[in-house]
């Protein structure tokens, strides 16, 4: 049974990263950086009590269900971006989807850490400024 459940879930995890044009750093970044901000944002409401996301600052499971929602569909939007790469013949447009999420993940990051009383670097803060121009370069907005 051990074997069957990891071979199903190796073939549809090989699926559905073949789907998305394939494991590379920039999903990779995307993937990294979409769990540290649902981490940030459990903790924020889990033990500083002080989410913005619920009238009590409190960890609520609906909010978390739509968490998961909402980073389900930034991997549709990177699906849509490789599927327009294909049928067009190109080779940016999912990148600059990746890199447009990158930065808004980077952002709520940065908020979460806000919330917990964390001072932001500032070079955390020039990154996020070069991720904003990439994107603006790239005509992702």
């Amino acid at each position: 049974m051990k074997k069957f459940i990891c071979s199903v879930s190796g073939a549809i995890g090989s699926f559905l990263i073949n789907a998305i044009g394939g494991w590379d750093s920039s999903l990779h970044t995307l993937i990294v950086f979409m769990v540290i901000d649902y981490l940030t944002g459990i903790a924020v409401a889990a033990v500083f009590k002080n989410s913005s996301k619920t009238e009590t600052g409190r960890l609520e499971s609906n909010e978390g269900f739509k968490g998961i929602c909402k980073k389900c569909m930034i991997l549709m939007f990177v699906l849509i971006g490789y599927r327009i790469d294909v049928v067009l013949n190109l080779d940016y447009i999912r990148t600059a989807v990746i890199i447009a999420f990158i930065t808004n993940e980077l952002i709520s990051i940065v908020e979460n850490a806000g919330l917990m009383g964390i001072p932001i670097p500032k070079i955390i803060s020039n990154c996020i400024d070069i991720l904003n121009k990439k994107s603006i370069e790239d005509g992702v907005e």
